[in-house]
């Protein structure tokens, strides 16, 4: 039940769609009528307003971050925890509010793996760093950064069985958030960091 519990409430925290609210509150229009219609802060910063989106960035990690230490906080277990987590990531991707229309979920999921295991979030960042750096693909260093991350997780120790499932699932949500880029990752038109588009 308790697990029950934590997806559920997981997911109402995570499928607050706060680049929607924001754009609004800043006079910034229907979030979803611009770029690619995504709901996070990298579409909001496409408005041009970079407090938006830095507001945005942080408000969607803490989504991800506030429900694990809710979990840890009230049952002491890693997969409460990271069950609550994964509810988090999968209310921000599919929001009940928008039509189950939303981001793809990444920083919602580097505020969850933050809660959960800031080594975990220290090796991603470090991944990232060096994918970013040496090949100009954000996308690709957040999709190799994630499977890093969950390999060391997993490898340190994630609690139970179902902690190590609800990271799993977790990756796996957020790659296949990504398939479009991964589709132009293939055919080599994914915008590198820096391009002008």
């Amino acid at each position: 039940m308790m697990l029950i519990l934590a997806l559920i409430g997981g997911y109402l925290i995570g499928s607050i769609p706060f680049g929607v609210l924001l754009a609004r509150a800043f006079g910034l229009g229907d979030l979803r009528q611009v770029g690619s219609g995504n709901i996070g802060a990298t579409n909001v910063l496409r408005t041009g307003n970079k407090g938006a989106a830095a507001l945005t960035l942080l408000l969607d990690a803490l989504k991800g971050a506030v429900p694990v230490w809710l979990a840890w906080w009230y049952t002491g277990s890693a997969d409460v925890a990271a069950i609550a987590g994964l509810g988090a990531v999968i209310g921000h991707c599919f929001p009940v509010w928008l039509g189950f229309k939303g981001g793809k979920g990444v920083a919602t999921f580097l505020g969850a793996l933050l809660a959960f295991s800031p080594t975990g979030f220290l090796v991603f960042a470090v991944t990232w760093l060096g994918v970013a750096a040496v090949t100009r693909y954000s996308s690709l260093a957040a999709l190799v950064a994630s499977l890093v991350s969950l390999a060391f997780v997993l490898w340190m120790g994630a609690g139970g069985l179902i902690a190590s499932l609800a990271l799993v699932a977790l990756v796996g949500l957020l790659i296949a958030r990504h398939h479009q880029n991964i589709a132009r990752l293939r055919a080599g038109t994914e915008s590198r960091i820096g391009q002008k588009t």
